[in-house]
């Protein structure tokens, strides 16, 4: 299987769902990386896929290897793998590593997508104060334009500013305004 179509992917994440079978969908992923010649998704995007399914599958250390897998790669990905590098290594309680690759993402700029996923998870770690900067980051970087992603950004800022108890602002307004 050389040429990977998002046919593909989307047929093998269905049938996992409907067999709840995260490993098998995980080793599945897995062959469709070793695989790849070329297709409608990089191989980067199919390794985030599969270290996905690692996780839900409880492995997080291969899961870890997967998302430096497809930061070696460099493919095409909707988030910076770095992001569920970060996750992973609060998941196996590595905070500090952690939180030097969240360090290295703001270094280098990212993606709203990104700033979403790295503000949820520090939120789960319990670093709202952090969380609130990245998502207002997030919400900045995505511009005037409404998308999917700065409304999820705008409704993870409100309730973490909500948790803070700091008052409402300009961008809750916007908030108002997408809905």
């Amino acid at each position: 299987m050389a040429h990977v179509t998002n046919e593909q992917v989307d047929r093998l994440l269905e049938q996992a769902l409907l067999l709840d079978d995260h490993g098998a969908l995980a080793r599945r992923l897995d062959a469709l990386a070793q695989g790849y010649e070329s297709g409608e998704m990089s191989r980067a995007a199919i390794l985030v896929l599969a270290a996905e399914e690692w996780r839900q599958a409880g492995q997080p250390a291969t899961a870890l290897d997967r998302y430096q897998s497809a930061m070696e790669d460099g493919g095409e990905v909707p988030v910076d793998p770095r992001a569920g590098i970060a996750d992973t290594l609060f998941e196996l309680d590595r905070p500090e590593e952690a939180r030097a690759v969240i360090a290295v993402i703001r270094a280098g700029g990212c993606s709203p997508a990104t700033a979403l996923t790295v503000a949820e998870t520090l939120v789960a770690y319990g670093d709202l104060d952090a969380a609130h900067e990245w998502a207002t980051d997030g919400i900045r970087a995505c511009g005037g334009a409404g998308s999917g992603i700065r409304d999820s950004l705008l409704r993870t800022r409100y309730r973490i500013r909500v948790d803070l108890g700091l008052p409402e602002d300009d961008l809750d307004a916007l908030l108002d305004v997408s809905r």
